[in-house]
């Protein structure tokens, strides 16, 4: 004779799951963990035993904190979303005679939970499924329920993301922690111990809080933490040697520059000279030490401040005294600006004959950096890179300005740090050159940096020499890690390599999310409300055009513009295409592109799609004020947007009697119709816009030329159309705030 789960569990008075875990324990084989499983009474006999022994394992903590955390699985009805496990649901039920058990229905608990009620057509379409198959399972419910609603695994998932978020700090205690998500102490240091972390007086970790709330259905969000912390430890803050990154135009001296500095170096006339590229290096002068990033450029400067490492504490500009201040020059300031860090002008080259640096102070002052000796609070300083003139004082002032900043750092703390550069080795496997922000690295320690992580096992100066540990603002190059990470990604030790897996395997889905399109949105929708709160909104714009005259007038237009809720911060405004640089710039400075008269390379605009930032181009300089007036105004309505469906490059132009210039072209992108609106654009530049007078593939006329064909294209009223052009199709689309 055969006894029921429900029967056994009506006599032992325990849960499901404790009969389940007895079941396995005993070796008792069990078709399906389901209530109206049956087992023989040999079996039950034992589960009886087991029970009435004592000797049964401890029920699940069914606190109410716990069975929040759980993640449920769930299922879509229409509208219904119900919990897929209807065992939990159904343990409760009094339930006296055992038929009934058996025809109890789904859909029975389903309106005790949401109070909808089900036709009787409804429940004879189930009971028509149900009786199918004998066995009942989840994923029947997921598949079957309603296949009408498409949408079921959307739903889901929308509903799964749906959880309620805490903020963390670097640190939290574990009296705090447990607060927050109001979960008891021990269920967290089972946690704990679960993931290796056996010290638990200390406070967590963010990574590791992250990952245990989690597992108890929370979503987290990090908050940076001030220098002055409320939880136990003392924090340990001692000054650090300055970081420094020199930027400025092409050949105005800045390789020259750094390595005159690596000859100013004590140490390096000790050891011999730099021996190794590791991205950056330390010298010392005067028994002070400065960190120099040898990555110039404000390329990489920016593409590290987009992924959120911010670096650099001080930003030397280079300016060659017989050339002035250029485009990328201009471009190194907005860069510096934006990352809000002290600049330093070095005017270089004064040993040439036609060196002016009064008329490089003078240019300098037109962009808001008027010289210290010319009443201004920038500091300048009048140099040969080539002959080693002032190199002393350039470093002199770069320690008075560290010293300005009083830049500290925690020693008593997990290291953590950025990634400069990174390669992989034939020999030496992954390499990554680190700069340390807080903490002491050591050979040994754990670090954790994106999908990468590892154990140190070894560290190298620039010099090539090993080191046993790195301070903070020290640059070493370390080995030991399992991939190569990404440059400009932080690192961070942990206690073991258990916490680093599971951190690594946390990001990795995380990536997997943004992939989906979960990434960040710089919309203009949320860069006006990302600031929020009490303060004023700000709406920060990077101008491009396609003259710097017409740039200066743009700028000063917006500048007047004024309102009570929000500001409008010009982060840049530049000549010429809109580049990656200006977008990884927009993704730093969380703002918004506009372009007048310019278009965006395609580069630029796969980037751009990717990280999601808007880019507003415009032709008529009314129009664009006009728009960015009602931004700032909360005006925005509908308007008509040209919108770019596919590309052509022109290879070659042929005249052809009576019908005039065409241009043989190959469609790069998208899809090229016969009656589409066409631009064409040279050098980035728009030069003309009208519609198609013809299309031709080969000597056919067609409505339509795809992705990778070749085809002839003639535009209305245009001849004047050369090999290298880029004829853009458009199509008129409304769009909507």
């Amino acid at each position: 004779m055969s006894i029921r789960i429900s029967e056994i569990k009506k006599k032992v008075e325990v849960e499901y799951d404790d009969i389940f875990n007895a079941c396995e324990e005993l070796n008792i084989e069990l078709k399906k963990r389901h209530h109206s499983t049956t087992i023989d009474e040999e079996s039950a006999e034992k589960v009886f035993e087991y029970f009435s022994s004592g000797t049964k394992s401890e029920s699940p903590d069914k606190s109410p904190a716990k069975k929040k955390g759980k993640k449920p699985k769930l299922v879509s009805d229409g509208e219904i979303i119900i919990n897929a496990k209807i065992e939990d649901i159904k343990k409760n039920e009094k339930i006296d005679e055992e038929d009934d058990l058996e025809e109890i229905d789904e859909l029975e608990i389903i309106e005790e939970e949401t109070g909808r009620k089900f036709s009787k057509e409804e429940r004879h379409k189930r009971k028509a499924r149900k009786s199918k198959t004998e066995d009942f399972n989840e994923a029947e419910i997921i598949n079957k329920i309603d296949k009408k609603d498409n949408q079921s695994a959307e739903a889901v998932e929308e509903v799964e993301e749906k959880r309620p978020v805490i903020v963390l700090e670097d640190y939290v205690s574990l009296k705090d922690f447990s607060e927050k998500i109001n979960v008891g102490q021990n269920e967290i240091v089972k946690k704990l111990m679960i993931l290796g972390v056996t010290n638990v007086a200390q406070p967590l970790d963010f990574d590791v809080a992250a990952l245990i709330a989690e597992d108890f259905g929370f979503e987290t969000e990090h908050q940076a933490v001030k220098d002055e912390r409320e939880y136990n430890i003392a924090a340990d803050l001692r000054s650090r040697p300055p970081v420094v990154t020199i930027m400025g135009h092409v050949d105005h001296g800045k390789t020259t520059l750094l390595d005159n500095i690596r000859k100013t170096n004590v140490a390096a006339r000790e050891s011999g000279g730099i021996t190794q590229h590791i991205g950056a290096y330390q010298i010392t002068w005067n028994k002070q030490k400065i960190t120099f990033i040898d990555t110039p450029g404000h390329e990489a400067f920016t593409e590290m401040r987009a992924q959120g490492a911010n670096v650099t504490d001080i930003a030397i500009i280079v300016v060659a005294a017989d050339d002035g201040l250029k485009p990328q020059t201009l471009e190194a300031v907005d860069h510096a600006r934006a990352a809000k860090v002290p600049i330093i002008v070095a005017i270089n080259k004064i040993d040439k004959p036609n060196a002016n640096p009064e008329k490089v102070k003078q240019e300098l002052s037109g962009i808001d950096l008027a010289p210290e000796d010319w009443g201004g609070k920038t500091i300048t300083v009048e140099l040969s890179a080539k002959n080693g003139t002032n190199i002393e004082e350039l470093l002199e002032m770069i320690l008075l300005v560290s010293e300005m900043e009083d830049l500290k750092a925690e020693y008593e703390v997990p290291a953590q740090g950025v990634i400069v550069e990174s390669f992989k080795h034939k020999g030496k496997g992954p390499v990554a050159t680190v700069i340390i922000q807080k903490g002491v690295l050591r050979i040994g320690d754990i670090v954790v940096s994106g999908q990468a992580y590892g154990k140190v096992k070894a560290m190298f100066d620039e010099y090539g020499k090993k080191v046993e540990r790195a301070e903070p603002s020290k640059p070493v190059e370390i080995m030991g890690l399992s991939e190569v990470p990404n440059a400009g990604d932080k690192f961070k030790v942990v206690l073991n390599e258990k916490l680093a897996r599971e951190i690594t395997n946390k990001y990795i889905e995380k990536m997997k999310l943004q992939a989906c399109g979960n990434s960040k949105v710089k919309t203009l929708d949320e860069l006006l409300s990302s600031t929020g709160g009490v303060e004023k909104r700000k709406l920060n714009l990077i101008i491009k055009t396609d003259v710097r005259g017409t740039g200066t007038a743009i700028k000063e237009s917006i500048e007047k513009i004024t309102d009570e809720e929000v500001d409008v911060n010009i982060i840049l405004c530049g000549v010429g295409m809109i580049s990656e640089t200006d977008v990884n710039l927009a993704v730093a400075s969380n703002a918004m592109i506009i372009g007048f008269n310019i278009r965006e390379s395609t580069n630029a605009k796969k980037l751009a799609e990717a990280e999601c930032v808007e880019i507003r181009t415009y032709k008529i300089i009314y129009e664009m004020m006009d728009d960015i007036h009602k931004f700032v105004k909360g005006m925005w309505e509908t308007r008509y947007q040209d919108v770019v469906i596919g590309s052509a490059t022109v290879l070659q132009t042929f005249k052809v009697p009576k019908i005039g210039l065409i241009a043989g072209c190959k469609v790069e992108n998208g899809i090229i119709k016969r009656k589409s609106k066409v631009k064409l654009i040279r050098d980035g530049i728009e030069i003309y816009v009208s519609k198609l007078s013809s299309l031709k593939r080969f000597k056919d006329d067609v409505a339509e030329v795809a992705a990778g064909y070749e085809c002839g294209i003639g535009i209305e009223n245009f001849s004047d159309i050369k090999e290298g052009d880029v004829i853009e199709a458009l199509e008129v689309r409304e769009e909507e705030r």
